[in-house]
């Protein structure tokens, strides 16, 4: 759920993984050497061990028990917003959401009390294909450009995960491979470089800590 895995253990409990900012699991042998920053090793049947590696110790492992399992699960999910795959995302939700609130469409985007699991190099991706500029108050979004959100959310979201991810830095998969995704960004990281759609400089911001790339022309700012 959101940015957090959780792993249903045989016996019942559930053990509650977040990558944080440089975290990962990985698939080893068990007799092979263990690697700086291996915080947790998990011993599997076959042998082999699923290893948690985090080297700059943002991320977080938790254990529920067996006996408080579902009423933690049950908790934790009421904590989080829509997931974009399932169908209460739509426009009209997203409509309902933001009538009363005032705050970036960005920053909306990525309140995963709002949506679950919309991260900062996905939030700007979709805002470029839905052609909205990220301060743009949410308020002021009509039903159509939500529609374009929603339908961009879930087109990016998804062939983000058939390309297995960003690998901006050091991200890698359970079977050690990168993703391929950073490859076909538009705006993320792209400062200067031309819009792909328009040829525009992309521009860069900081909107609540964190970096925003945008169009300008595509994403016009929107006027008060």
């Amino acid at each position: 759920r959101a940015k957090y895995l959780l792993i249903r253990m045989q016996e019942g409990a559930v053990l509650v993984i977040h990558l944080g900012m440089t975290g990962r699991l990985g698939l080893f042998a068990g007799d092979s050497a263990r690697a700086r920053h291996d915080h947790l090793c998990l011993g599997l049947d076959d042998g082999s061990e699923l290893r948690f590696n985090d080297s700059r110790r943002f991320g977080s492992i938790e254990v529920w028990p067996p006996d408080e399992a579902i009423r933690l699960e049950e908790e934790f999910a009421a904590r989080l917003g829509i997931e974009p795959f399932s169908d209460r995302f739509n426009a009209d939700r997203l409509l309902a959401l933001a009538k009363t609130r005032r705050q970036p469409v960005k920053t909306f985007l990525m309140d995963s009390g709002i949506i679950a699991g919309i991260g900062n190099i996905y939030a700007n991706e979709i805002l470029h294909a839905a052609h909205l500029h990220p301060q743009t108050p949410v308020n002021r979004i009509s039903r159509q450009q939500w529609q374009q959100v929603a339908t961009a959310t879930r087109a990016i979201l998804a062939e983000a995960i058939r390309a297995g991810g960003s690998t901006i830095a050091d991200f890698l998969d359970a079977s050690g491979r990168p993703g391929y995704f950073q490859l076909r960004l538009r705006v993320y990281g792209r400062k200067d470089r031309p819009c792909p759609v328009c040829g525009a400089a992309i521009e860069k911001c900081t909107l609540a800590g964190r970096a925003t790339f945008f169009c300008p022309v595509c994403q016009q700012e929107p006027h008060s």
